[in-house]
């Protein structure tokens, strides 16, 4: 069964959750290619792990360009 809203496939967005970590494609100007999620809804806010910059893409930007999701902050050190 395939859902659907209008014509859009809801299948295709990815299940984020906050703090999850992202990631993505291709790389950041500062070298990272994780991000943690600080913000949910039509735009989701990301946190570089290496430069700590915060960007707002929107929901079908992060899944096309979603590599892995690690769910709550999974491999990041915790000191």
């Amino acid at each position: 069964m395939i859902i659907t809203w209008g014509w859009y496939n809801l299948l295709l967005l990815p299940d984020l959750s906050l703090d999850d970590v992202v990631t993505l494609r291709k790389p950041h100007p500062c070298g990272g290619y994780r991000w943690k999620v600080v913000r949910l809804g039509a735009d989701i806010g990301l946190e570089c792990l290496t430069c700590k910059r915060i960007v707002l893409l929107p929901r079908r930007e992060v899944a096309r360009r979603a590599k892995k999701i690690e769910p709550g902050g999974a491999g990041e050190p915790t000191a």
